[in-house]
């Protein structure tokens, strides 16, 4: 879908549509559908703000399984709500200890295999999808902008795009609210930063995963930190030019695009989500930004 505003040309690729309202469903079926019957039989586990979550939830109700998610404190209802429907059995946790969980690919008393986020091979390749898709549906890009949580959507889609087109440039996008990846490429060096929780709750941490910097460092075009405040805006512009309705992670590639920070004549950005508070999207619509 094209995005009709001045300058370059931006093109959406709505991951907002899939049936868990995030492109985390194609990382997360297509690790469990791949695990071995014996290392689901118990269930299986991981820790999400909630979209990784929903995708895992729907694969083990596929497969018939339990899911136990392990939530942050400051993870939104909307999402808490979406893993309760799915069957999943929500742990909320404080901030550090759900980081450490992802650390350490383990959480104590969560049984079942345990699906990482980010930096499960197989998520990887799930999310890697996009890539093709993007490779088929629109040959001549030649930029793309990919929100920048742990690293692993823009890893997937980067690697298949440098497979099919090795000339488009991939840049990944991060609320400067907890921006790592942008410090790192200042610094030359993985370099941790102060995270303050923001209404962006999909994207943004604290520190790079080691092994996720070693994956992307070389598929990495550039990156950009945006505001809160030019997030909710690129929400509300999705919102009004084209009836799409984004959460804040999902409108971080808009308004690094909207705002001069890439060059490029024909941009993707990836609409990673649609997974936000209906109070928090009215407070954006009002022109607002959320707490």
């Amino acid at each position: 879908m094209r995005l009709q505003v001045d300058g370059p040309e931006i093109w959406l690729k709505l991951e907002n549509l899939q049936p868990i309202g995030s492109f985390k469903i194609r990382g997360a079926v297509n690790a469990i559908r791949q695990a071995p019957r014996a290392a689901t039989a118990r269930g299986v586990v991981t820790a999400s703000a909630g979209n990784m979550a929903q995708g895992v939830a729907w694969a083990a109700r596929e497969l018939g399984v339990p899911a136990t998610i392990v939530v942050p404190e400051h993870a939104p209802q909307t999402k808490l709500g979406a893993i309760e429907r799915l069957g999943g059995r929500v742990v909320k946790v404080p901030y550090e200890e759900w980081w450490q969980a992802i650390v350490d690919s383990h959480y104590e008393g969560a049984d079942g295999l345990f699906v990482h986020p980010v930096q499960d091979e197989a998520v990887m390749a799930g999310n890697g999808t996009i890539g093709l898709e993007l490779a088929e549906q629109l040959p001549d890009l030649d930029t793309v902008l990919i929100p920048w949580g742990g690293g692993g959507l823009f890893t997937g889609i980067a690697s298949a795009l440098a497979a099919r087109h090795p000339q488009v440039r991939a840049y990944a996008v991060e609320p400067d609210t907890g921006a790592p990846l942008a410090a790192t490429l200042t610094a030359g060096e993985p370099t941790a930063v102060d995270y303050t929780p923001s209404f962006v709750d999909g994207a943004g941490s604290r520190a790079l995963l080691p092994a996720m910097w070693a994956r992307a460092r070389d598929l990495l075009a550039g990156s950009v930190a945006v505001s809160v405040e030019e997030t909710a805006a690129a929400v509300r512009l999705l919102a009004v030019r084209a009836r799409v309705v984004a959460e804040g992670a999902g409108a971080l590639a808009v308004a690094a695009a909207t705002t001069g920070r890439v060059s490029g004549d024909r941009i993707v950005c990836i609409i990673s989500g649609g997974n936000i508070d209906a109070s928090r999207l009215a407070a954006i619509l009002r022109g607002e930004t959320p707490a």
